[in-house]
């Protein structure tokens, strides 16, 4: 089984490179953490979805702590890079002129194509998924038949949001262990009396309930998804307005409508793990702090490098 890390993101709100800024008690940065949890869980190899500039940068994490990752047989663990920009793309994956946002997670996994071989699970390079998280998705992803299903790892929404800001979530319905419908919604907002909310967090903003199941980005496929992926997409780039840098092509949306199609079924598990990211620059510390229990409890040795 494969893991796919999509590291190539602006990290806007956050103002920088978040996926390179390290929390761990030795510096690690959190794509260590996801590694290191899907190999102990039993995935067989890594692929790094980057940004042509976190080049350097990635050659000398996988010459450090990568390299020394043993599969269950005792083998290395293969790494690839990948970039979601490069110039040898096919011409449907190349950036248009002018652009300099990533086109979107769909976009990020297209382009990873060439290297993936097996069933895959994708998830954010700026996310803490937890241990289960990867042991779930290793399950589902055995018990994938070859075409026309799929799964995901969802989460309890109060165990996502942040508290210095808005963040994005796919707000999931869930029936009998199946994904039903995923919705995205923008501005999910945490109050200071600890409750959720869908917008500024006014009087007319709607109230979320904190056991809701949300995707964050952890979903699993088999390569057979790729013929879906380049027809969305497809379909995503013809329907773009001229001159529209901005919008992007993502993964819960496109689940979503292959959903309603009926060409995709999509198992979904829940986990209790809590969730901590990079959303935006005060999140730092908290995430700093929060891996530092885990070590101190034995979750983790004492460094990962």
């Amino acid at each position: 089984m494969t893991l796919v890390v999509m590291a190539a993101g602006l990290g806007s709100r956050y103002g920088g490179c978040k996926q390179i800024a390290g929390v761990g008690p030795a510096g690690e940065i959190l794509l260590e953490y996801a590694v290191y949890d899907a190999v102990k869980a039993g995935f067989t190899d890594v692929v790094f979805i980057i940004k042509e500039e976190m080049r350097e940068f990635m050659d000398e994490l996988c010459a450090g702590s990568l390299s020394r990752l043993r599969t269950a047989e005792g083998a290395p663990v293969p790494v690839t890079c990948v970039y979601q920009d490069g110039a040898d793309l096919p011409e449907l994956l190349r950036m248009p002129a002018g652009r300099t946002k990533p086109l979107g997670t769909v976009h990020a996994v297209l382009c990873a194509e060439a290297a993936i071989h097996a069933p895959f699970a994708v998830l954010n390079a700026d996310d803490f998924y937890g241990p289960e998280a990867f042991e779930l998705m290793l399950s589902a992803l055995a018990a994938l038949p070859e075409k026309g299903e799929a799964a995901m790892v969802g989460y309890r929404l109060k165990n996502t949001v942040s508290p210095y800001g808005a963040v994005t979530r796919g707000v999931c319905a869930i029936e009998d262990g199946i994904l039903r419908r995923v919705t995205e919604t923008y501005r999910i907002t945490l109050l200071p009396d600890g409750s959720i909310r869908d917008g500024n967090g006014g009087e007319d903003s709607l109230l979320l309930d904190p056991e809701a199941p949300v995707s964050m980005n952890f979903w699993g496929f088999t390569p057979a998804i790729f013929e879906e992926m380049r027809a969305y997409y497809a379909d995503f780039i013809r329907a773009l307005a001229p001159g529209d840098l901005k919008s992007e092509c993502l993964l819960p949306i496109m689940v979503d409508a292959l959903i309603h199609s009926g060409r995709l079924t999509v198992r979904a598990c829940q986990t209790s793990e809590k969730w901590f990211g990079m959303t935006y620059p005060e999140d730092r510390a908290v995430v700093a702090g929060e891996l530092k229990k885990l070590h101190a409890a034995g979750r983790y040795p004492e460094t990962l490098r």
